[in-house]
């Protein structure tokens, strides 16, 4: 695919976006940044909500992992499905009725300011992680298929990825991005789908044959249930998703953001129910997407890249399938990043404004100018991140995705179930404390779980451990 040709999309489509960032932004005020004036559209919310969930992440790496895991990833799904559904029923009525702008100052009412601050830390860094992991894949993708032949760096790949992002919400923040969101969904799902029917074409399926072609092969597996050890066993992999969803939707500022942005709690239900019935399909037609491709490479003979992560990418890219394809597959990936880029940039700036700096008891303009300022900051930290990050990485980026969150997101869904089910207040000095330590034990459990637990290997439950691990040590620093 042309270099020019690939840049040329991705600027028509940053200048799309660019156009609906000004006719939605209305009032660009502070209300409208953080919480959109809770007057979002609950069905536009859960539209957008989808491709925020997905990101690039999962629009390249749940294909390359078909070949590793087959459909077991549906397992994990599954689990989400009973996690959002503890979302909307015991965390969003509890933020709503306390009338949160960030969530983590629930912990400051719960517990005092140290357990406030230290949630509201491991919140920024679990999702500058977790943002850095995905815009690196879009910034990757046109390293190769642009900058390499201008011989333009990596990390000025990186600037311009962030620059784009940062012109598009510095000024309409949540408000903006619930309807960037729905446009970069619709336009993730049209590259999916497009991409199935060109390589059906390709084989001469039909729907019929589409769907007896991936059963027939070896990575329609499902369901897992003979070898505990195996870290795609079925318990491991459905409580992994219960509690991936639950921190990484319920206790993420990014995600509960948006559904804070409905115009009252039952709004945002309905938002969260549907959000989660659309889910099931879109995760089955990505995994169909990742077998497709893997079964089309095996019966044209088109030799696979090493790394999985770049499966779709070749394919797609390397004029194998129809050329329109390039082009779908662009603008599938920008909406992809893009869709979770935007709002994470908007709540890592929330956070840390609010949370961090305190800024929320400034007059209107003083806390503009503070935000603003913080936005460009966040900007730039994603930026240095994920230039870190391509030195790096050496696996498959949504396991990396999944491995970090179970170390950073653990304190916290320790913290907030201590908080919730439990009516004991703690020495709030010794919560940071606490919350360093559990990683670190965690870690260690971990790397000896095959020595200490008879051949036992952690997966991505391992978040689970942590949280209890979490849980366990504010019981020891628990007063009355």
């Amino acid at each position: 695919m042309s270099p020019v040709l690939v840049l040329s999309v991705v600027f028509v489509y940053f200048f799309l976006l660019i156009l609906i960032s000004r006719v939605t932004k209305g009032d660009s005020g502070n209300a409208a940044f953080f919480l959109g004036n809770r007057n979002s559209p609950w069905y536009v919310v859960a539209f957008g909500m989808i491709g925020a969930t997905l990101s690039g992440v999962t629009f390249i790496s749940i294909p390359g992992w078909v070949g590793e895991s087959s459909f077991s990833y549906m397992q994990m799904v599954l689990g989400y499905l009973v996690g959002y559904f503890i979302i909307a029923n015991i965390l969003m009525p509890l933020y709503y009725r306390l009338n949160l702008t960030s969530i983590y100052s629930y912990l400051d009412i719960r517990f005092g300011n140290n357990s406030y601050k230290t949630g509201a830390l491991f919140f920024l860094l679990s999702r500058l992680a977790g943002a850095s992991f995905r815009v690196f894949l879009m910034a990757n993708v046109l390293q190769i298929t642009v900058f390499d032949a201008w011989s333009i760096p990596f990390y000025a790949t990186v600037a311009i990825t962030i620059i784009l992002i940062w012109l598009y919400t510095f000024r309409g923040g949540i408000k903006t991005i619930i309807w960037t969101d729905t446009l970069q969904t619709l336009f993730m799902l049209i590259a999916a789908g497009a991409t199935i029917l060109a390589i059906a074409g390709e084989l001469q399926l039909d729907t019929a044959g589409i769907i007896s072609e991936i059963r027939a092969s070896e990575y329609s597996r499902v369901f897992y249930f003979e070898d505990w050890n195996d870290s795609r066993h079925f318990v491991k992999q459905f409580i992994s998703g219960i509690f991936i969803a639950i921190v990484m939707t319920g206790l993420d500022q990014d995600m509960m953001q948006k559904n804070l942005s409905c115009r009252n709690i039952y709004e945002a239900k309905k938002n969260m129910y549907w959000f989660t019935i659309a889910l099931v399909p879109v995760k089955l037609l990505l995994l169909s997407l990742g077998a497709l491709l893997l079964i089309f490479a095996v019966e044209t003979g088109i030799p696979l890249p090493e790394r999985a992560d770049d499966i779709f990418p070749f394919i797609a890219t390397q004029g194998y399938l129809p050329p329109f394809i390039m082009v779908f597959f662009v603008v599938g990936l920008v909406a992809a990043t893009y869709s979770s880029a935007d709002s994470t940039l908007t709540a890592l700036t929330t956070s840390f404004t609010v949370d961090i700096l305190n800024a929320g008891s400034k007059d209107e303009r003083g806390l503009m100018k503070t935000r603003k300022l913080v936005h460009v900051c966040m900007a730039v930290a994603l930026g240095i991140i994920i230039v870190f990050f391509r030195l790096l990485n050496d696996q498959s980026v949504i396991s990396a995705l999944f491995t970090v969150a179970g170390y950073t997101y653990g304190p916290l869904l320790g913290m907030f179930a201590f908080g919730i089910f439990t009516d004991l207040k703690v020495r709030d000095r010794f919560v940071p404390w606490i919350a360093i330590a559990s990683p670190l034990l965690t870690w260690l459990l971990d790397s000896n779980s095959e020595v200490l637990l008879g051949g036992f290997q952690f997966g991505y439950e391992i978040l689970v451990v942590n949280g209890l691990i979490t849980f366990g040590g504010l019981m020891l620093i628990r007063t009355r």
